[in-house]
Formats: C-alpha cells, structure tokens, sequence
C-alpha cells in the first residue's frame, strides 16, 4: 500500500463573505491573530508526516505565494536590527514543506478544484484539507487520524462530526450503515440535504484522505448542489464501486469561512495567548457596558 505523502489544499475561492478585505487579500491570508489561517492547515499536513502540498488557487492569490517564499529583503532588514524573533517567524513557513502552486480557472467547485490537481498527485492516494477549516487536537492531527485510519482499512477515509441538525442543509453528510468505535461504513454520501431529510447529523468536515480513483469520477463534472462539481457527489460515485469510510476525528474544529466564525476562532486563539487576562477585563468591561444601557 502506497503511503500518504501529498496533499491538495483548494484556496481559489473568491472570499466574498469578507468583502472588502478579499478584494486585495485572499481569504486563506487573514490573520487570526498573527498567523494565516492557511499557514494552520499547512502546519497540520506536516504534522501529519505529509512532504508535498499543492496549493489550488485563484487569479488574485499571489500574496498566498509570497508567503511560503523568501522575503530576503526583510530577512536582512529584521538580521540587522537584531529582531531574531521575528525573522525565525517570517522564515518559518517558507521552510514547512515543499509547496506548488496550480490555478483554476474558473470557479467550478471544489470537485473541480481537487481535479486541477490530478497530474500532481498520479496515482497516490492524498489529503485533502480545505482552507475554511482550522481543527486544533491535543494528540494526533485530523488528517494524521484519517491517514492511520487509512493504512489500517486501504480505503478512503472522509472526516466527520456531529453537527446541530438545524445545520445538516449546509454540509455534506453522511448516512452510515456501520460503526467500529469512531470509524463508520457508510451507505451514502449527500451534499447539502434539504431541511429535514438528512440521513443523520454526521457532516464531512474539510478533512479526507482519498485514493487517486476520485479522478475518474470527478472528470465526470456532474453538477450538483449549487450548480458546481462537488467533492462529495464524486465521493459517492467511488462509494459504490470501492469501499468510502467516515472517520469521527478528535478535535476542536473552527469554520473560518465565515465571519461569525471567524471572530468567534480569533477570540478563542486569543484566549490561549499572553493577551488571555487583558482580553477578558476588556470583555468582562463591554458586556457590562451593554448590560448597564
């Protein structure tokens, strides 16, 4: 059995829920706090023992470049005023993985992104990591849980958790047939159900490791849910000819895909920082504000 050692991470999305900010900066480069939220996903790839990583972008995605490169500008200028702390920071991230870049060309959904990577990837299996996701685990990373999980069963594995069922309309989600501790055999895959008629609340979270027989499936380009090639209709396609298992991963999972989420995950990030003790005074001083008005 091949072993996992290349991801795709799709990053072409236009972004429009952060409008204005995406017009210039993707929104894979918004900081939570310091750090891009694309630098989390690539930092959990590596730590799941991933080499290659491929990147799917967009056209106005340069700035997604420029920070997994050198800067020596910078470099020389942060050595020679002795700022030693921030320069390991800046060249951290050029040093994680050897990282390319693929574009697509029209935004024709994630199925459609994921292909864009076919020649990349030949005929290994991979992780697929979407850049909306952000999972911090106290163990193994998600991806490292579905790459193990993938090794023990030789199939594809896709990440889930348990979502609100008033949420199941936005995710794809799966209708499981069979349970082994957190590892499901599942009967089908459905992207997006309509309000009411999801088969459970178990919804696939931006996290799979799938073998490279996706590829015939997804150059089928159906188009489903929203008008786009979706992952998870090609998922089910492989389902019925090769064995497709969920894999309910520990961890805590932030949507920075939104911007509900993504202040909520700021806030959350922030907590764990130095800042911890200021930040609840201030929190503590605004709510009572808004409770005194």
């Amino acid at each position: 059995m091949k072993k996992v050692r290349k991801a795709v991470i799709p990053a072409a999305g236009y972004g429009t829920r952060f409008l204005p900010a995406t017009k210039a900066i993707p929104k894979e480069m918004l900081p939570i706090i310091d750090t891009p939220t694309l630098q989390y996903i690539v930092e959990e790839a590596v730590a799941a023992g991933i080499e290659d990583i491929i990147i799917v972008t967009g056209k106005p995605k340069r700035a997604i470049e420029d920070h997994f490169d050198k800067n020596v500008e910078l470099e020389r200028e942060l050595e020679a005023k002795g700022k030693l702390d921030l320069l390991e920071k800046i060249k951290y991230p050029t040093n994680l993985a050897n990282i390319y870049y693929v574009r697509q060309k029209e935004m024709a959904g994630l199925g459609d992104a994921i292909l864009t990577a076919k020649s990349f990837i030949g005929e290994e299996p991979f992780a697929v990591l979407l850049g909306d996701d952000i999972v911090i685990s106290d163990g193994d990373t998600a991806t490292k849980q579905l790459i193990d999980n993938y090794e023990k069963t030789g199939c594809s594995i896709v990440g889930v958790q348990k979502i609100d069922d008033n949420q199941t309309h936005r995710y794809g989600i799966i209708d499981p047939k069979g349970k082994e501790e957190r590892l499901y055999e599942v009967n089908k895959f459905v992207e997006k159900p309509a309000k009411g008629t999801a088969p459970s609340n178990l919804a696939i979270l931006g996290r799979y490791v799938l073998t490279p027989g996706i590829f015939k499936h997804l150059e089928k380009k159906f188009v489903g849910a929203g008008g786009e090639v979706q992952l998870t209709d090609a998922i089910q396609m492989l389902n019925e000819e090769e064995k497709v298992y969920a894999y309910d991963f520990d961890g805590s999972r932030y949507d920075v895909g939104e911007t509900d989420g993504f202040i909520k995950t700021t806030i959350d990030f922030a907590l764990k920082t130095d800042f911890r003790d200021e930040l609840i005074a201030y929190m503590k001083e605004k709510i009572n504000q808004i409770e005194n008005k």
